[in-house]
């Protein structure tokens, strides 16, 4: 009878030890209005200009964003390890043989440290593969989730964002909303 009691008081303070915890994180103090909006942000915003970076190549060549202004650009975050990028990629690599020369597909690799090259080979994707190995860029473009890709107008606006592994048809779709 005494072990039953015993344990009955012990979960009851358990039990109160976790309500009055639960209490005490509504009660405190309100995050700034910075923090708030930063955590709410979930990558740039469509109409947004889309921020300049300038990035290596796999062959060594730089590629800098404002270098492409008058051209659409498709800007592609993506890794090697990532079971969404890998399920795009030949997708991705159709639709650069099908676009004109007023479009450009960058796809920005955020795990460079990996074997890029061996993936890129392997798969015979032509279009550029830039590389992000300070991560800058990826940060800059607020990437929570991969792959993620911004359609980027003739005149640097981000006009759409889509996240999540693409068909054909979306890439079709999105740049051709491009002006």
């Amino acid at each position: 009878m005494i072990k039953k009691v015993i344990a009955a008081v012990v979960l009851v303070s358990l039990l109160t030890v976790a309500i009055v915890q639960a209490i005490d994180k509504k009660t405190e103090a309100p995050q700034t209005s910075s923090e708030v909006s930063a955590a709410a942000k979930e990558g740039l915003s469509i109409g947004a200009k889309a921020p300049d970076f300038e990035l290596k190549t796999l062959s060594g060549d730089t590629v800098k964003l404002s270098d492409l202004k008058g051209k659409k650009v498709m800007l592609n975050f993506w890794a090697t390890w990532c079971p969404p990028c890998k399920a795009e990629m030949p997708e991705m690599e159709q639709f650069s043989k099908q676009i004109g020369d007023d479009t450009v597909i960058l796809a920005v690799n955020i795990d460079p440290q990996l074997d890029v090259k061996g993936f890129v080979n392997e798969n015979k994707i032509t279009f550029p593969v830039l590389l992000d190995t300070e991560d800058k860029v990826n940060e800059t473009y607020q990437i929570i989730s991969i792959p993620t890709t911004y359609f980027i107008d003739s005149n640097g606006i981000i006009q759409n964002k889509y996240t999540g592994s693409m068909k054909l048809d979306i890439m079709k779709k999105y740049t051709q909303e491009l002006k």
